[in-house]
């Protein structure tokens, strides 16, 4: 029996790791039995030769352990198996739109995401997408050939926030870079513009995160955990820019919206982001000519003001540690340059 999903993505509002968790104690009746056959039989949509391709990347554990696919389950095992796999549910259109890529190598490829574009198709979204980009892109390798929903994708990030994804280009990179998301090995870090100063220069928000009771299409904080997953987010304040702060976020886990939620959790919105209550005039003065302005920088960036900077793991052929690195859109430049000329030379309160 399938005893846990950590992470299963059906649409546009789960969380960002694209994999599955699976979890089985085996019976004391088990009979021993190859534990490519065994998993197969309890997984929906999973071959023989995807189930292989965990094993080869390690990512098949028993008590713990990696384990070949000849390996023969018994009773008493604690099997787990994480796969990059999720089943194609519409039919992908490989579109010919513009890529800004980062790197990119035999086994994956890093993209500079525009803010607007969906990540991958879903309901509502069937076209315009990375993932139909990146099918014209990368339209002659077998990853991107064989029926997968989301081919090579192992994260991603919403559709208005900018900036670095990794995606891989063979099923051994795919399900290694899979297994660093789920063990949480990878480094993330963004940039924020978000309303309010604080006092502390660095912190760490805890709390965690699930659906909101009241509105599916968003999430709330459950700071006594009592729902939802955990959510650890770092945060170091960059710039004080009067009415707002720049700063830079490090995922500890990545949860839909983790720092966009986390922010306004302890009364921080990013700045702009409708979602959750940063598109509105939250500091400041009653002046007109100050309501104007921050307008004025809503028109600038019609979005909520994050950016994914930085983006570090372990190469999946090499295993040496990559970091790649992203400037910030012109937008979020041109916003932040706005509030630098506005405070500069006045007193904030």
């Amino acid at each position: 029996m399938k005893e846990d999903i950590e992470e299963k993505n059906s649409n546009d509002n789960e969380d960002p790791e694209l994999y599955e968790h699976y979890k089985f104690d085996i019976d004391p009746g088990q009979k021993p039995l190859r534990i490519d056959k065994f998993l197969v039989n309890r997984i929906e949509n999973a071959s023989r030769s995807k189930i292989q391709s965990a094993a080869e990347a390690e990512n098949i554990l028993v008590n713990n352990q990696a384990v070949k696919s000849n390996y023969k389950v018994k009773p008493g095992d604690i099997v787990s198996i994480v796969m990059a796999y999720p089943p194609r549910e519409i039919e992908l259109i490989p579109e010919n739109i513009p890529l800004n890529i980062v790197y990119e190598d035999e086994q994956l490829i890093i993209v500079n995401k525009e803010p607007g574009m969906v990540v991958h198709p879903s309901y509502g979204h069937y076209s315009g997408t990375l993932v139909n980009a990146l099918m014209y892109h990368l339209k002659d390798l077998p990853l991107f050939k064989s029926g997968e929903l989301r081919p090579g994708l192992v994260h991603r990030i919403d559709k208005n926030t900018s900036g670095l994804l990794v995606i891989a280009k063979t099923e051994q990179a795919m399900n290694k870079l899979a297994k660093q998301f789920f063990d949480k090995t990878t480094e993330r870090r963004y940039i924020a513009l978000v309303w309010g100063s604080f006092k502390e220069k660095e912190g760490t928000i805890r709390g965690n995160i699930g659906r909101n009771i009241r509105n599916r299409k968003v999430m709330q904080v459950f700071p006594d955990g009592e729902q939802g997953k955990e959510a650890i987010t770092h945060y170091k304040v960059i710039e004080e820019l009067g009415y707002v702060t720049l700063v830079e976020c490090k995922l500890e886990t990545g949860r839909t919206h983790q720092i966009r939620i986390h922010f306004k959790h302890i009364g921080h919105p990013l700045f702009n982001d409708f979602e959750y209550g940063g598109d509105k005039i939250l500091k400041g003065t009653t002046f007109t000519k100050y309501k104007q302005f921050v307008q004025n920088c809503f028109k600038i960036l019609p979005r909520q003001a994050l950016h994914a900077k930085t983006l570090g793991f372990t190469h999946p052929q090499t295993k040496k540690i990559v970091r790649f690195n992203s400037e910030l859109p012109d937008d979020m430049t041109q916003v932040i340059e706005k509030w630098r000329k506005y405070t500069s030379g006045r007193e904030m309160k």
